[in-house]
């Protein structure tokens, strides 16, 4: 994965540094697709007939910095104390 700062213009422009373009094989003239999301905003080529995204495709999307949450705990049921739900 690749990071890069850049700077919103006076135009509302932003430049997607050459590094960042060549890793992605984006060349003059690609259509991009920009989703908000929860945290900022998402870029990705738009192909000429929007395939839906599979689970694989997303994978590395949402970041988890703390730590590792083991699978016993992710399979164990949720217990409601409040009954407002």
């Amino acid at each position: 994965m690749m990071a890069a700062t850049v700077r919103l213009s006076s135009k509302g422009q932003i430049v997607i540094p050459k590094e960042v373009r060549d890793s992605l094989h984006w060349e003059t003239g690609v259509e991009l697709i920009l989703v908000t999301t929860e945290y900022g905003v998402m870029l990705q080529t738009k192909t000429s007939q929007q395939p839906k995204l599979s689970a694989k495709s997303l994978r590395g999307f949402l970041q988890h910095t703390g730590e590792p949450v083991p699978t016993e705990a992710l399979c164990k049921p949720v217990e409601y104390t409040n009954d407002r739900f």
